[in-house]
Protein backbone atom coordinates (compact mmCIF):
# COMPACT_ATOMS: atom_id res chain seq x y z
CA UNK A 1 0.00 0.00 0.00
CA UNK A 2 2.85 2.33 0.83
CA UNK A 3 4.46 1.82 -2.56
CA UNK A 4 1.11 2.47 -4.29
CA UNK A 5 0.57 5.67 -2.29
CA UNK A 6 4.06 6.90 -3.14
CA UNK A 7 3.47 6.09 -6.79
CA UNK A 8 0.20 8.00 -6.83
CA UNK A 9 1.86 10.94 -5.11
CA UNK A 10 4.62 10.96 -7.72
CA UNK A 11 2.07 10.78 -10.49
CA UNK A 12 0.15 13.70 -8.98
CA UNK A 13 3.30 15.77 -8.60
CA UNK A 14 4.21 15.07 -12.23
CA UNK A 15 0.78 16.08 -13.47
CA UNK A 16 0.81 19.25 -11.37
CA UNK A 17 4.31 20.14 -12.55
CA UNK A 18 3.40 19.57 -16.19
CA UNK A 19 0.31 21.72 -15.82
CA UNK A 20 2.15 24.49 -13.99
CA UNK A 21 -0.01 23.97 -10.89
CA UNK A 22 1.07 24.42 -7.27
CA UNK A 23 -0.83 22.33 -4.69
CA UNK A 24 -1.82 23.87 -1.36
CA UNK A 25 -4.08 23.04 1.58
CA UNK A 26 -5.58 25.33 4.20
CA UNK A 27 -7.34 24.66 7.47
CA UNK A 28 -10.15 27.20 7.47
CA UNK A 29 -11.12 26.32 11.04
CA UNK A 30 -7.72 27.08 12.56
CA UNK A 31 -6.56 29.45 9.83
CA UNK A 32 -3.34 27.50 9.31
CA UNK A 33 -1.68 26.67 6.00
CA UNK A 34 -1.24 22.93 6.20
CA UNK A 35 0.49 22.63 2.82
CA UNK A 36 2.33 25.64 1.49
CA UNK A 37 2.34 26.63 -2.21
CA UNK A 38 6.10 26.21 -2.52
CA UNK A 39 6.31 26.59 -6.27
CA UNK A 40 4.48 29.91 -6.08
CA UNK A 41 6.99 31.28 -3.56
CA UNK A 42 9.83 30.21 -5.82
CA UNK A 43 8.22 31.96 -8.78
CA UNK A 44 7.99 35.08 -6.65
CA UNK A 45 11.76 34.96 -6.16
CA UNK A 46 11.98 33.64 -2.60
CA UNK A 47 14.56 31.00 -1.69
CA UNK A 48 13.74 27.59 -0.25
CA UNK A 49 15.27 28.67 3.05
CA UNK A 50 12.91 31.63 3.21
CA UNK A 51 10.00 29.34 2.42
CA UNK A 52 10.97 26.79 5.05
CA UNK A 53 11.62 29.40 7.71
CA UNK A 54 8.09 30.68 7.22
CA UNK A 55 9.29 34.26 7.18
CA UNK A 56 7.12 34.91 4.17
CA UNK A 57 3.40 34.39 4.62
CA UNK A 58 1.56 34.25 1.32
CA UNK A 59 -1.44 36.05 2.77
CA UNK A 60 0.78 39.04 3.46
CA UNK A 61 1.76 39.20 -0.20
CA UNK A 62 -1.71 39.85 -1.62
CA UNK A 63 -2.36 43.12 -3.41
CA UNK A 64 -4.57 45.30 -1.16
CA UNK A 65 -7.03 45.75 -4.01
CA UNK A 66 -7.47 41.98 -4.46
CA UNK A 67 -7.61 40.63 -0.89
CA UNK A 68 -11.29 41.42 -0.29
CA UNK A 69 -12.25 39.72 -3.54
CA UNK A 70 -10.31 36.56 -2.59
CA UNK A 71 -11.82 36.47 0.90
CA UNK A 72 -15.31 36.89 -0.58
CA UNK A 73 -14.69 34.00 -2.99
CA UNK A 74 -13.67 31.78 -0.07
CA UNK A 75 -16.72 32.87 1.96
CA UNK A 76 -19.07 32.13 -0.95
CA UNK A 77 -17.65 28.63 -1.28
CA UNK A 78 -17.80 27.97 2.46
CA UNK A 79 -21.45 29.08 2.47
CA UNK A 80 -22.22 26.73 -0.40
CA UNK A 81 -23.03 29.55 -2.80
CA UNK A 82 -20.38 28.38 -5.26
CA UNK A 83 -19.40 24.72 -5.93
CA UNK A 84 -15.71 25.64 -6.14
CA UNK A 85 -13.46 28.37 -4.86
CA UNK A 86 -12.06 30.45 -7.71
CA UNK A 87 -10.14 33.71 -7.53
CA UNK A 88 -7.63 35.80 -9.47
CA UNK A 89 -5.22 38.08 -7.63
CA UNK A 90 -1.83 39.75 -7.60
CA UNK A 91 1.06 38.74 -5.33
CA UNK A 92 4.09 40.88 -4.57
CA UNK A 93 7.36 39.30 -5.67
CA UNK A 94 10.55 39.58 -3.67
CA UNK A 95 11.65 42.25 -6.16
CA UNK A 96 8.48 44.25 -5.45
CA UNK A 97 6.62 43.47 -8.69
CA UNK A 98 2.97 42.47 -8.77
CA UNK A 99 2.46 39.06 -10.40
CA UNK A 100 -0.94 37.67 -11.35
CA UNK A 101 -1.98 34.24 -10.07
CA UNK A 102 -5.22 32.27 -9.89
CA UNK A 103 -6.61 29.84 -7.32
CA UNK A 104 -8.91 26.90 -7.83
CA UNK A 105 -10.00 24.84 -4.84
CA UNK A 106 -12.71 22.96 -3.01
CA UNK A 107 -13.64 22.04 0.56
CA UNK A 108 -12.99 18.32 0.77
CA UNK A 109 -14.64 17.62 4.14
CA UNK A 110 -17.94 19.45 3.80
CA UNK A 111 -19.88 16.44 5.21
CA UNK A 112 -17.61 16.01 8.25
CA UNK A 113 -18.25 17.23 11.77
CA UNK A 114 -15.83 20.14 11.23
CA UNK A 115 -16.23 21.16 7.60
CA UNK A 116 -13.62 23.53 6.26
CA UNK A 117 -10.54 22.01 7.87
CA UNK A 118 -9.46 20.83 4.43
CA UNK A 119 -9.68 23.43 1.68
CA UNK A 120 -7.47 21.97 -1.03
CA UNK A 121 -6.60 23.73 -4.21
CA UNK A 122 -4.01 24.73 -6.75
CA UNK A 123 -2.38 28.04 -7.62
CA UNK A 124 -1.14 28.82 -11.12
CA UNK A 125 0.55 31.76 -12.81
CA UNK A 126 -1.70 33.78 -15.14
CA UNK A 127 0.53 36.84 -15.45
CA UNK A 128 1.12 36.50 -19.21
CA UNK A 129 -2.60 36.08 -19.83
CA UNK A 130 -3.42 39.12 -17.69
CA UNK A 131 -0.81 41.20 -19.47
CA UNK A 132 -2.35 40.26 -22.81
CA UNK A 133 -5.82 41.02 -21.44
CA UNK A 134 -4.58 44.41 -20.24
CA UNK A 135 -3.00 45.07 -23.62
CA UNK A 136 -6.23 44.11 -25.37
CA UNK A 137 -8.26 46.21 -22.94
CA UNK A 138 -5.94 49.15 -23.57
CA UNK A 139 -6.21 48.64 -27.33
CA UNK A 140 -10.00 48.42 -27.05
CA UNK A 141 -10.05 51.58 -24.96
CA UNK A 142 -7.94 53.34 -27.55
CA UNK A 143 -10.27 52.07 -30.28
CA UNK A 144 -13.29 53.36 -28.37
CA UNK A 145 -11.64 56.75 -27.94
CA UNK A 146 -10.59 56.82 -31.59
CA UNK A 147 -14.09 55.83 -32.72
CA UNK A 148 -15.53 58.53 -30.49
CA UNK A 149 -13.14 61.08 -31.98
CA UNK A 150 -13.95 59.82 -35.47
CA UNK A 151 -17.69 60.21 -34.79
CA UNK A 152 -17.10 63.73 -33.51
CA UNK A 153 -15.03 64.56 -36.58
CA UNK A 154 -17.66 63.07 -38.87
CA UNK A 155 -20.36 65.07 -37.10
CA UNK A 156 -18.23 68.20 -37.47
CA UNK A 157 -17.66 67.44 -41.15
CA UNK A 158 -21.38 66.87 -41.68
CA UNK A 159 -22.05 70.17 -39.94
CA UNK A 160 -19.50 71.92 -42.12
CA UNK A 161 -20.90 70.25 -45.22
CA UNK A 162 -24.40 71.48 -44.40
CA UNK A 163 -23.65 75.00 -43.14
CA UNK A 164 -22.24 78.20 -44.54
CA UNK A 165 -18.86 78.98 -42.98
CA UNK A 166 -19.41 82.74 -42.77
CA UNK A 167 -22.95 82.97 -41.39
CA UNK A 168 -23.54 79.57 -39.82
CA UNK A 169 -26.78 79.24 -41.79
CA UNK A 170 -27.62 76.18 -43.86
CA UNK A 171 -25.77 76.23 -47.16
CA UNK A 172 -27.21 75.85 -50.63
CA UNK A 173 -26.64 72.09 -50.76
CA UNK A 174 -28.46 71.50 -47.48
CA UNK A 175 -31.22 73.91 -48.53
CA UNK A 176 -31.98 71.99 -51.70
CA UNK A 177 -32.13 68.69 -49.84
CA UNK A 178 -34.35 69.94 -47.02
CA UNK A 179 -36.47 72.00 -49.39
CA UNK A 180 -37.20 68.97 -51.56
CA UNK A 181 -38.36 67.13 -48.44
CA UNK A 182 -40.66 70.02 -47.53
CA UNK A 183 -42.24 69.87 -50.98
CA UNK A 184 -42.98 66.19 -50.40
CA UNK A 185 -44.53 67.02 -47.03
CA UNK A 186 -46.71 69.65 -48.68
CA UNK A 187 -48.04 67.06 -51.11
CA UNK A 188 -48.55 64.52 -48.35
CA UNK A 189 -50.21 66.69 -45.71
CA UNK A 190 -51.86 69.29 -47.94
CA UNK A 191 -50.51 72.40 -46.26
CA UNK A 192 -49.08 75.50 -48.00
CA UNK A 193 -45.35 76.00 -48.37
CA UNK A 194 -43.96 79.50 -48.80
CA UNK A 195 -40.46 80.57 -49.69
CA UNK A 196 -38.64 83.91 -49.51
CA UNK A 197 -35.56 84.93 -51.49
CA UNK A 198 -33.82 87.83 -49.77
CA UNK A 199 -31.11 89.90 -51.47
CA UNK A 200 -29.10 92.81 -50.09
CA UNK A 201 -29.62 95.89 -52.27
CA UNK A 202 -26.57 97.48 -53.92
CA UNK A 203 -24.24 95.22 -52.03
CA UNK A 204 -21.37 95.71 -54.46
CA UNK A 205 -21.11 99.36 -53.43
CA UNK A 206 -20.46 98.27 -49.83
CA UNK A 207 -17.61 96.01 -50.91
CA UNK A 208 -16.18 98.63 -53.28
CA UNK A 209 -16.32 101.48 -50.78
CA UNK A 210 -15.50 99.70 -47.52
CA UNK A 211 -13.86 96.42 -48.45
CA UNK A 212 -14.85 92.78 -48.24
CA UNK A 213 -14.54 92.61 -44.44
CA UNK A 214 -17.22 95.26 -44.17
CA UNK A 215 -19.24 93.31 -46.71
CA UNK A 216 -18.91 90.15 -44.64
CA UNK A 217 -20.13 91.97 -41.54
CA UNK A 218 -23.13 93.23 -43.44
CA UNK A 219 -23.90 89.73 -44.72
CA UNK A 220 -23.72 88.35 -41.17
CA UNK A 221 -26.02 91.08 -39.86
CA UNK A 222 -28.68 90.33 -42.49
CA UNK A 223 -28.22 86.60 -41.86
CA UNK A 224 -28.95 87.14 -38.17
CA UNK A 225 -32.07 89.12 -39.01
CA UNK A 226 -33.25 86.28 -41.25
CA UNK A 227 -32.46 83.63 -38.62
CA UNK A 228 -34.33 85.60 -35.96
CA UNK A 229 -37.59 84.83 -37.78
CA UNK A 230 -36.98 81.11 -37.89
CA UNK A 231 -39.38 78.84 -36.05
CA UNK A 232 -37.16 76.26 -34.41
CA UNK A 233 -37.54 72.86 -35.96
CA UNK A 234 -39.91 74.17 -38.63
CA UNK A 235 -38.41 76.85 -40.90
CA UNK A 236 -35.21 76.67 -42.94
CA UNK A 237 -32.90 79.66 -43.28
CA UNK A 238 -30.00 79.34 -45.72
CA UNK A 239 -27.38 81.41 -47.46
CA UNK A 240 -28.10 80.84 -51.12
CA UNK A 241 -24.92 82.48 -52.37
CA UNK A 242 -23.14 85.81 -52.05
CA UNK A 243 -25.53 88.31 -50.49
CA UNK A 244 -28.64 86.23 -51.17
CA UNK A 245 -30.62 84.22 -48.62
CA UNK A 246 -33.56 81.82 -48.77
CA UNK A 247 -36.13 81.30 -46.03
CA UNK A 248 -38.45 78.29 -46.27
CA UNK A 249 -41.72 78.59 -44.36
CA UNK A 250 -43.67 75.30 -44.12
CA UNK A 251 -47.38 75.45 -43.28
CA UNK A 252 -47.41 79.15 -44.21
CA UNK A 253 -49.71 80.69 -46.83
CA UNK A 254 -48.79 83.59 -49.10
CA UNK A 255 -50.36 86.36 -47.01
CA UNK A 256 -48.56 85.19 -43.85
CA UNK A 257 -45.28 84.86 -45.73
CA UNK A 258 -45.66 88.43 -47.04
CA UNK A 259 -46.12 89.71 -43.50
CA UNK A 260 -42.94 87.92 -42.41
CA UNK A 261 -41.10 89.34 -45.43
CA UNK A 262 -42.28 92.88 -44.79
CA UNK A 263 -41.31 92.66 -41.14
CA UNK A 264 -37.83 91.48 -42.17
CA UNK A 265 -37.51 94.24 -44.77
CA UNK A 266 -38.35 96.90 -42.17
CA UNK A 267 -35.94 95.49 -39.59
CA UNK A 268 -32.99 95.38 -41.99
CA UNK A 269 -33.68 98.93 -43.17
CA UNK A 270 -33.63 100.14 -39.56
CA UNK A 271 -30.43 98.27 -38.65
CA UNK A 272 -27.09 100.05 -38.38
CA UNK A 273 -24.13 97.69 -38.79
CA UNK A 274 -20.55 98.46 -37.58
CA UNK A 275 -18.30 97.74 -40.54
CA UNK A 276 -14.86 98.48 -39.12
CA UNK A 277 -12.99 98.74 -35.84
CA UNK A 278 -13.34 102.53 -35.82
CA UNK A 279 -17.07 102.22 -35.24
CA UNK A 280 -18.24 103.28 -38.67
CA UNK A 281 -21.80 102.06 -39.20
CA UNK A 282 -23.69 101.47 -42.42
CA UNK A 283 -27.27 100.64 -43.24
CA UNK A 284 -28.59 98.64 -46.17
CA UNK A 285 -31.95 97.51 -47.46
CA UNK A 286 -33.13 94.21 -48.86
CA UNK A 287 -35.47 93.21 -51.63
CA UNK A 288 -37.53 90.07 -51.10
CA UNK A 289 -39.32 87.75 -53.48
CA UNK A 290 -42.03 85.43 -52.13
CA UNK A 291 -43.58 82.35 -53.70
CA UNK A 292 -46.12 79.86 -52.34
CA UNK A 293 -47.12 76.38 -53.43
CA UNK A 294 -49.92 74.04 -52.43
CA UNK A 295 -50.71 70.39 -52.96
CA UNK A 296 -51.29 69.59 -56.62
CA UNK A 297 -49.39 72.61 -57.95
CA UNK A 298 -46.87 70.32 -59.62
CA UNK A 299 -43.98 72.51 -58.47
CA UNK A 300 -40.64 71.12 -57.42
CA UNK A 301 -38.44 72.95 -54.97
CA UNK A 302 -36.11 74.37 -57.61
CA UNK A 303 -39.07 75.80 -59.49
CA UNK A 304 -40.45 77.31 -56.30
CA UNK A 305 -37.08 78.99 -55.69
CA UNK A 306 -37.02 80.26 -59.28
CA UNK A 307 -40.47 81.80 -58.93
CA UNK A 308 -39.45 83.57 -55.74
CA UNK A 309 -36.25 84.69 -57.46
CA UNK A 310 -38.23 86.19 -60.33
CA UNK A 311 -40.40 88.04 -57.84
CA UNK A 312 -37.20 89.32 -56.21
CA UNK A 313 -36.04 90.83 -59.50
CA UNK A 314 -39.41 92.52 -59.93
CA UNK A 315 -38.77 94.15 -56.55
CA UNK A 316 -35.34 95.24 -57.77
CA UNK A 317 -36.87 96.70 -60.92
CA UNK A 318 -39.33 98.75 -58.87
CA UNK A 319 -36.57 100.51 -56.98
CA UNK A 320 -35.48 97.92 -54.39
CA UNK A 321 -36.35 97.85 -50.67
CA UNK A 322 -39.59 96.09 -51.60
CA UNK A 323 -41.42 92.79 -51.22
CA UNK A 324 -42.97 91.02 -54.21
CA UNK A 325 -44.91 87.78 -54.36
CA UNK A 326 -45.36 85.44 -57.29
CA UNK A 327 -48.51 83.65 -56.19
CA UNK A 328 -49.36 80.49 -58.06
CA UNK A 329 -53.01 79.61 -57.40
CA UNK A 330 -53.83 76.08 -58.55
CA UNK A 331 -54.92 76.05 -62.18
CA UNK A 332 -53.97 79.63 -62.97
CA UNK A 333 -50.98 81.58 -64.21
CA UNK A 334 -48.68 83.37 -61.80
CA UNK A 335 -49.60 86.84 -60.63
CA UNK A 336 -47.10 89.28 -59.15
CA UNK A 337 -48.09 91.32 -56.12
CA UNK A 338 -46.36 93.92 -53.95
CA UNK A 339 -46.92 94.29 -50.23
CA UNK A 340 -47.38 98.01 -49.59
CA UNK A 341 -44.48 99.46 -47.60
CA UNK A 342 -43.74 102.64 -45.65
CA UNK A 343 -46.07 105.57 -46.22
CA UNK A 344 -48.86 103.46 -47.68
CA UNK A 345 -51.46 101.01 -46.39
CA UNK A 346 -49.86 99.19 -43.39
CA UNK A 347 -52.55 96.53 -43.09
CA UNK A 348 -50.81 94.13 -45.42
CA UNK A 349 -52.94 94.95 -48.47
CA UNK A 350 -51.91 93.32 -51.74
CA UNK A 351 -51.77 95.43 -54.86
CA UNK A 352 -51.68 93.84 -58.32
Amino acid sequence: MGDEADLNRERLELVLEAAGLDLWENDLVSGQVTHKATKTFLELGFTEDEIVSGVQDIFGLFHPGDLDRVQQAVADHVAGITPQYRAEFRLRSKAGEWIWFANYGRIMDRSSATPGKRLIGVTFNIHDRKQKEDEIAQINHQLVEQNKLLQELNAALELLAAHDALTGLANRRALMQMGANECKRTERFDHPLSLMVVDIDLFKTVNDAWGHLAGDRMICAVAQACAARKRSGVDIVARFGGEEFVIVLPETDGVSALRVAESLRNEVAATSVPVNDEGTCLSVTVSIGVATMRKGSGLGFEELVNRADKALYRAKERGRNAVYCADVPQGSVSAVHMLVGSGEDRNGALLT
